[in-house]
């Protein structure tokens, strides 16, 4: 099966980011909002991506006037009936997706393969209201989208081989970089990413060492571009936690359980960088 039309439901961050990427590659989008004006606000994060990619000379103008040519915001699912593959980025709550893939499963033609962006969440728990379970998937990118190009695609027990071939090809076509993961809370990155980074914050609750040289230790002593605490300030602390506690119910393993110091930092409204304090200051207050 050759994916020709995308569906995206949401247009926040990820969302955005996942209409700009495959608009990128090509291809024409229908993304799904509940408003107009979450509608336009998505817009607004795609074209301001594509002026610094503009700025940066990644683009020309020509080309930023086709990509956003290609994305068609819409409040009617009933636009989504010819795409060929939807891909769901809504916010990460099991409900809210199930109640969101179950009104589309009954408009969108039945080779359509479903998928959904969640980090953690059952992939197969989620499909479960949709009469396609074989043509379900998880499709997790990463922020910012158009620029990482990891994505994790996972199968359930009950996913058609064929799907995931057809999901990896798509990926590949708009210069992304598939793996293929079984469907398991966190998948790769993340079951290898959450302990890290929890260990990270017991490091800064002990006091081991000072926020900004645990961060050092690990760019400069390991060579990773970030260290693990400007990395869960970008992320969002309150991200983190729930990310955390989900993986921790999963498994019960207490190298996923959020320390004390996240969970009182997100009590606090200490959320990282979009609340304007973290582990860092970014030089506005914590509740503006």
């Amino acid at each position: 099966m050759d994916i020709e039309n995308i569906g995206v439901l949401g247009l926040g961050t990820m969302g955005a980011g996942i209409a700009q990427a495959f608009a990128q590659g090509g291809l024409p989008v229908i993304a799904l909002e509940i408003s107009e004006e979450f509608i336009a606000a998505g817009m607004e994060r795609i074209e301001k991506f594509l002026k610094i990619l503009l700025r940066k000379k990644d683009i020309t103008n020509e080309e930023t006037r086709s990509v956003l040519g290609r994305i068609k915001g819409t409040v009617d699912p009933q636009e989504l009936k010819d795409c060929d593959l939807i891909i769901e980025a809504v916010v990460e709550d099991l409900s809210c997706k199930q109640e969101i893939f179950g009104k589309i499963d009954k408009i969108c033609m039945p080779k359509a393969i479903f998928a959904s962006n969640t980090s953690s969440l059952s992939i197969t728990e989620i499909g479960s209201v949709t009469d396609r379970q074989d043509r379900f998937i998880g499709m997790h990118f990463f922020n910012p989208v158009p620029l990482m190009k990891l994505v994790e695609i996972a199968s359930t027990v009950l996913t058609d081989p064929a799907v995931m071939d057809t999901a990896y090809a798509s990926c590949e076509k708009i210069g992304k970089v598939p793996i293929r993961t079984m469907d398991s809370p966190g998948f790769v990155v993340n079951r290898l990413l959450v302990p890290y980074l929890n260990d990270a914050a017991k490091a800064v609750e002990s006091n081991l060492a000072s926020v900004d040289d645990i961060d050092k230790a690990m760019v400069y002593g390991l060579g990773y571009p970030m260290g693990p605490l400007r990395l869960m300030d970008i992320i969002g602390l309150d991200v983190c936690v729930m990310v955390s506690e989900i993986m921790y119910n999963a498994f019960k393993d207490p190298k996923y359980a959020a320390p004390p110091i996240l969970k009182n930092m997100v009590k606090g409204g200490l959320l990282g960088k979009k609340s304007g304090h973290g582990f860092y200051s970014y030089g506005k207050s914590k509740r503006d």
